[in-house]
């Protein structure tokens, strides 16, 4: 199955998606470190299935719209994906919400790198500037944490798990983009958060808890920002090219970071203040590539 290349719908889906996933991010941060990183991974699949039965049923595709002919296919994009779930809300463990997201943005070079040498897409001076823009953005906000000398193993650890997620998540997103050729969106996010419940059910030998009411209601809102994300991000592959939406991965950067200065109270730093400016511009820069399609050049 074909689709239209309409990259002005995929990248607003991937700005709303990157929204809907800093709010399941906080959601996570916000549950505490009481909660087991099994249980929050289940929380976060089982009510993900929600939004994706209504969009399935909305499209009139619930249950037919799950069935596939690459079985394989989704089972491996599912393990990386779930892999990179746990990984990521591991290093939620160890850093600030700002802080593992800043590390994950390392996802989307991967990704436009791996899109070239894997899907034979084309690359563009525009995407590549994009992206070299919005990253010298994650540089600046990283770089003060590199010359911290009071930098501890757990917070090694952090940083080690939120780098492997950012790996796997690259792997992981560069599959949808082949599967969405032929495959439902749909069917890709419900066989990712399938196999995520069946990975965190077999952490229940290490004990899960019964939270409090504020702490279910984090959990579950987890799942459904979550879903809508994840509904929202593999809908931006079937109109758009990975190597294109690279850049965009930044804008989603500013949400958790507006998070910790209104929900978490943290103040802004001076290196966010001038990352701020450069991740927009990333972005910006990688717009500026279809106006120029436009207009013919």
């Amino acid at each position: 199955m074909s689709h239209p290349d309409r990259p002005t719908l995929g990248i607003s889906l991937r700005i709303f998606g990157g929204l809907m996933s800093a709010g399941m991010f906080v959601c996570v941060k916000a549950a505490g470190p009481e909660v087991p990183l099994g249980e929050i991974v289940f929380f976060r699949s089982f009510f993900a299935v929600i939004p994706l039965i209504l969009f399935l049923w909305s499209r009139g595709e619930f249950p037919q719209g799950l069935a596939t002919k690459r079985p394989l296919q989704h089972l491996i994009r599912s393990g990386f994906g779930a892999i990179s779930l746990f990984t990521s809300f591991a290093a939620l463990t160890y850093l600030t919400l700002a802080e593992a997201l800043l590390i994950a943005q390392l996802s989307p070079m991967l990704m436009a790198v791996g899109a070239v040498v894997l899907l034979s897409e084309r690359i563009t001076i525009w995407r590549i500037a994009g992206v070299l823009v919005g990253f010298g953005g994650v540089v600046v906000l990283v770089w003060p944490e590199i010359g911290d000398n009071s930098t501890d193993s757990a917070r090694l650890w952090g940083i080690g798990l939120a780098l492997v997620s950012a790996v796997l998540s690259a792997v992981a997103l560069l599959m949808v983009r082949s599967l969405n050729r032929t495959e439902s969106p749909g069917a890709i996010a419900m066989y990712f958060v399938i196999a995520s419940m069946i990975g965190a059910l077999c952490t229940l030998p290490w004990g899960w808890i019964v939270p409090d009411l504020p702490t279910t209601g984090l959990l579950i809102g987890a799942g459904l920002f979550g879903g809508f994300s994840h509904i929202a991000l593999t809908l931006s592959f079937r109109f758009a090219e990975a190597s294109r939406l690279a850049p965009f991965e930044y804008v989603a950067l500013l949400w958790p970071l507006l998070a910790d200065l209104f929900i978490f109270r943290l103040s802004l730093s001076t290196s966010f203040l001038i990352a701020a400016p450069l991740i927009l511009a990333g972005a910006a820069i990688a717009a500026a590539e279809i106006g120029k399609r436009k207009q013919g050049t």
